[in-house]
């Protein structure tokens, strides 16, 4: 099977199971960007701590810009590594405030995607997965971000080698519009059945199609379903 037919072969597994993933209205752009830098190497509820913390603090971005490294630092802490995510945070903000006079991202719906994309990269410590994550859900551009759930799965069933670009390796073969309902029943797929430690893959959708899973399982290396 060919990689484009295999990516769409587990895309309708996982909609069979999943179903199709709702897309939020309304996403502020500059707000998803400062989740998902609070959100790297931690959890999901220390994220939204972190957030919700740092907004209650600070209720505009042009108040945290100003305020001091340490006040802000201190407003996420929850999220871990607070000091370096203050400083990313508030270089950002500070950017944008420089080149666009105001601090907000819309300005981003009207570039072609490519022309956005690039402009995210250029900011302070954004890299693809959080520049594609923005483009993806606040724009609706089809961008696939490849977060650690979808590079171990998209391994294990093949769709990827480990070498070299995720992002251009699997947004090649993501078939087209597919890409928000990918990534989100990807990682529920890494959280709930592949996962990184004692998979269960005599329960995984995508087991005959994935033949790490198969060794795994002669091996004894996946965990058996509790009843």
């Amino acid at each position: 099977m060919e990689p484009k037919e295999r990516m769409a072969a587990v895309d309708a597994r996982l909609r069979a199971t999943f179903g199709e993933p709702q897309r939020p209205k309304g996403i502020a752009p500059l707000e998803l960007l400062i989740r998902t830098i609070l959100s790297q190497n931690t959890s999901d509820r220390n994220r939204d701590l972190a957030y919700t913390m740092l907004r209650q603090r600070f209720p505009s971005w042009q108040e945290v810009l100003e305020a001091p490294l340490a006040e802000v630092a201190a407003a996420i802490r929850p999220a871990g590594l607070h000091k370096q995510r203050a400083k990313r945070i508030k270089d950002i903000l500070r950017r944008i405030k420089e080149e666009r006079a105001e601090i907000e991202l819309t300005f981003l719906a009207d570039l072609p995607v490519e022309e956005a994309e690039k402009w995210l990269l250029s900011l302070p410590g954004v890299g693809k997965k959080t520049a594609y994550i923005v483009l993806l859900f606040a724009f609706g551009q089809p961008r696939f971000p490849v977060d650690t759930h979808i590079s171990r799965v998209t391994k294990r069933v093949g769709l990827w080698q480990g070498k070299g670009d995720p992002h251009r390796a699997l947004g090649a073969i993501v078939p087209s519009g597919r890409e928000y309902a990918l990534h989100l029943n990807l990682i529920r797929l890494g959280r709930t059945f592949c996962r990184p430690r004692n998979p269960r893959c005599k329960d995984c959708p995508l087991a005959d199609l994935c033949s790490t899973g198969q060794k795994m399982k002669e091996e004894g290396k996946c965990a058996e379903r509790k009843h």
